[in-house]
């Protein structure tokens, strides 16, 4: 299916946000005194997906719409049900939330955090929505994580990476289920020292936004206790698309291994320039040269093609992984699409199912009864293995995925191998870690 057939579908919102403050939406019982913004009082609910439909991260973007479309159609009753058949909690009928059916909006983020908070007012105020998920970009999760705590729905984050989602900008209305560059960091260091050693000097390309920020504090932490040097860190903007003249400095620079803070575009274009300027067949410091990504996933991988084998990084999930949530969920999704799901997809479908749950589990869709029932929820069943959703942080804890671009796929949807599943305690950190600090999440508004 298309963006534009997607785009049929929903409210397409972009523009400029008038203000920082949120007036309140005209769906929801003034007269009730357990009022919440958009109350649902018909027989439907709607659901809002804020996801990039445009910019470097749209094929991320494309693929958070359909796994969308099939969560609200498993919901719904249609298809065979997915992972609603897996999920350890049995409260989903497929019978829509709470009996009402649900409907949903879309908006395009365009990956800029003005045009995802413009779109996310849309859907509250304009369209009822009584959530909010999506996004592909940490800049545009806390941007609109923080609109959602204003108005007082629930934010269920999409594909958001950055420690500061759930660090020190988390917000009592917001959740996330993907991992953060912390985990990245913890998971890697081990494998990367096994692979490369404990001398290592690493030059860093970094985009220039939160999420590169906290990325690279963390694989720079963890390779840093292992031993390794960090000869450089530089940022990169967000709308780079030609990294030569950021990858020449670095042939020159001492370093023997380049780590790209990168992701979607960004990582493919960069990566592919790295190759071009002949890194990988270079040897600095008596040792061969290596590059690392630390986040990557199968559409990065398919986007830059030969360049990606061998480059080892980490994913949140795989499709080729073998629990019975995984296979259900690619089988689903294998049949509508034609095509297995990436990361992106598993996550905010997983994100979709896990507000339903609280939902029926919680008999109201007021937005703190929701959060009451998703904090120390502790579920399986959804691709990850056994999983926490932390109450001190809002925080998903589950398996990390080390992988590596495979050196000869049979095909374009095996261009990423699983080095190591690294378990959770190893990814486990307090939720008051250095790295989170300066984080309140504050108190739950139902918005009245």
């Amino acid at each position: 299916m298309s963006k534009t057939d997607f785009s049929r579908r929903g409210v397409l919102r972009t523009g400029a946000i008038a203000g920082a403050g949120v007036a309140l939406p005209t769906i929801f019982t003034a007269s009730s005194a357990s009022a919440f913004t958009n109350e649902p009082t018909g027989s439907t609910v709607t659901l809002g997906f804020n996801v990039p439909q445009t910019g470097p991260y749209a094929d991320e973007g494309a693929d958070e719409l359909r796994a969308y479309e099939l969560a609200v159609e498993h919901l719904n009753g249609g298809g065979d049900g997915g992972m609603m058949n897996t999920f350890s909690s049995k409260s989903l009928k497929g019978n829509g939330i709470l009996g009402k059916k649900v409907e949903y909006v879309t908006g395009d983020t365009q990956t800029k955090s003005d045009a995802a908070r413009a779109s996310a007012k849309s859907m509250i105020e304009k369209d009822g929505a009584v959530m909010i998920t999506g996004g592909s970009s940490s800049g545009v999760a806390v941007a609109v994580q923080g609109l959602c705590q204003e108005a007082g729905v629930i934010f269920m984050a999409g594909l958001t990476h950055s420690n500061d989602t759930t660090g020190k900008d988390r917000k009592a209305n917001g959740f996330r289920h993907f991992f953060n560059a912390y985990m990245s960091g913890a998971a890697l260091a081990p494998v990367l020292q096994n692979l490369y050693g404990s001398e290592r000097r690493a030059y860093h390309l970094t985009a220039d936004y939160n999420w590169g920020w906290t990325q690279q504090e963390s694989i720079q932490a963890a390779t840093e206790a292992l031993g390794w040097q960090t000869v450089n860190n530089v940022l990169t903007p967000l709308a780079q698309t030609d990294f030569s003249s950021y990858i020449a400095p670095v042939i020159n620079s001492g370093a023997d291994v380049l780590v790209l803070n990168h992701y979607g575009g960004n990582m493919v274009n960069s990566l592919t320039n790295a190759v071009q300027f002949g890194l990988r067949e270079k040897q600095v410091n008596g040792t061969d040269f290596e590059i690392v990504v630390p986040l990557y996933s199968e559409l990065m991988a398919k986007g830059a093609g030969q360049n990606i084998k061998g480059i080892v990084g980490s994913q949140n999930w795989d499709w080729k992984l073998q629990d019975e949530g995984t296979k259900a969920f690619v089988q689903s999704f294998g049949q509508k699409y034609g095509f297995p799901p990436s990361q992106a997809a598993q996550t905010c479908y997983a994100q979709t199912l896990l507000y339903a749950d609280a939902v029926e589990r919680a008999g109201s869709f007021n937005p703190c009864a929701v959060g009451a029932a998703l904090e120390g929820f502790e579920f399986d069943g959804l691709g990850n293995g056994p999983t926490l959703y932390r109450a001190e942080d809002h925080q998903c804890f589950k398996d990390v995925l080390v992988v590596r671009g495979a050196e000869n796929p049979q095909d374009e949807f095996h261009l990423v191998e699983i080095v190591e599943v690294t378990p959770v305690g190893q990814v486990t950190y307090p939720h008051d870690h250095p790295m989170f600090a300066g984080g309140d999440l504050g108190k739950c508004n139902p918005g009245v």
